[in-house]
């Protein structure tokens, strides 16, 4: 079924539309005062993430109080490795934990793809049930980490400053790296096509850590099996194929390549010009983004400045067409931005995109 409001899809599929869709990583979270109020009453973040009907009542939050052209599942990147039987969990203040890191050949010869219908079953209720609640006002949005991105937690325990353990790896073991983020590949695959099956309607891998690579190694241990994603991940054809978007902090030296792998859209951070982006791929694909979240802690006056500036900015490069221009945030929303700001975002996006 056609969402009521398609501009989203419409953008991917590079189509005109009649503004600018908006979509906010991270639109789903603590900044707002109701999702804290959702996660205390769930009585933890893993809590939360694992009951399909609380993790329905946040996802949709954000489109009570902002005209958003998109909603996506609120989830976590580690989910697939937690299913994997790594044991995760979440220390208030510091981040995830793995009580059982993926360290040795031992370790990698352990990993197995989950069973969406068992391990994972909880995330594909939660997509169906959002879908359903959404009564098709707007699209909905699945994920996943990339590869590279859930072996850096996978293999480090949790979060890191220098990815020394998953880069010690990449030097001494490559092969068994690559053994490793081919299980992981697989298992993504997998876990998109479930989300797929239970509702969504866009699917967004999530390379947060792509850009700690070196490019040779960005080449060899992140690209390829983005690239695997978006060639052998079932998603249809024509009007109902459901479309992939590659988003990754630190990409645009990649921009070309990302173009080529055969997702629909790119996203980008703030580190590279709209404008460029578009010019250097070419019209092959959409491209999201690209605001900086910082400048949520600005003015409003500034906030619709760089708004303004950043839509114009593609439009320029694109023959004065909007089109295949989804907005969004460099990266994610933060828990201390005020969630009016997020509002003059949100209006100045649909406003001066229709001008």
């Amino acid at each position: 079924m056609t969402p009521q409001n398609d501009r989203f899809l419409r953008a991917l599929r590079r189509e005109p539309v009649d503004c600018t869709p908006v979509w906010l990583m991270r639109q789903a979270g603590r900044y707002l005062p109701e999702y804290r109020a959702t996660r205390a009453k769930a009585g933890s973040f893993m809590g939360l993430a694992t009951n399909p009907e609380l993790a329905c009542e946040v996802t949709l939050q954000p489109l009570a109080r902002f005209d958003l052209d998109a909603a996506i599942l609120f989830s976590d990147i580690l989910t697939i490795p937690d299913a994997m039987g790594l044991g995760l969990s979440f220390a208030e203040g510091e981040g995830p934990r793995f009580a059982h890191p993926v360290r040795n050949a031992a370790d990698v010869a352990k990993l197995f793809v989950p069973d969406m219908d068992k391990e994972l079953r909880y995330v594909m209720d939660a997509v169906t049930l959002i879908r359903h609640e959404l009564h098709g006002r707007v699209p909905l949005i699945g994920f996943s980490g990339s590869p590279w991105t859930l072996a850096c937690y996978m293999v480090e325990g949790g979060g890191s400053d220098n990815f020394s353990r998953i880069k010690a790896m990449l030097f001494s073991e490559p092969a068994l790296l690559h053994k490793l983020l081919g299980v992981v590949t697989d298992a993504v695959i997998a876990y998109l096509s479930a989300q797929r099956s239970a509702g969504a309607q866009a699917l967004q891998v999530f390379d947060t850590w792509g850009g700690v690579l070196a490019p040779h190694h960005y080449r060899e241990f992140s690209l390829p099996y983005l690239t695997r994603i978006a060639r052998e991940l079932p998603r249809g054809e024509g009007i109902e194929r459901t479309p992939l978007i590659v988003f990754g902090k630190g990409n645009a030296p990649y921009l070309e390549e990302l173009a080529a792998s055969g997702t629909e859209g790119v996203g980008v951070d703030w580190t590279v010009a709209l404008g460029e982006a578009r010019r250097r791929t070419g019209g092959r694909v959409a491209l999201q983004g690209n605001l900086d979240p910082a400048t949520l802690y600005g003015t409003p006056d500034a906030i619709r400045a760089e708004t303004r500036r950043a839509l114009d900015d593609f439009a320029a490069a694109n023959g004065g067409s909007r089109a295949g221009h989804i907005f969004n945030l460099g990266h994610g929303l933060s828990p201390d931005m005020d969630h009016e700001r997020v509002k003059v975002l949100v209006d100045a996006v649909h406003e001066f995109s229709r001008m």
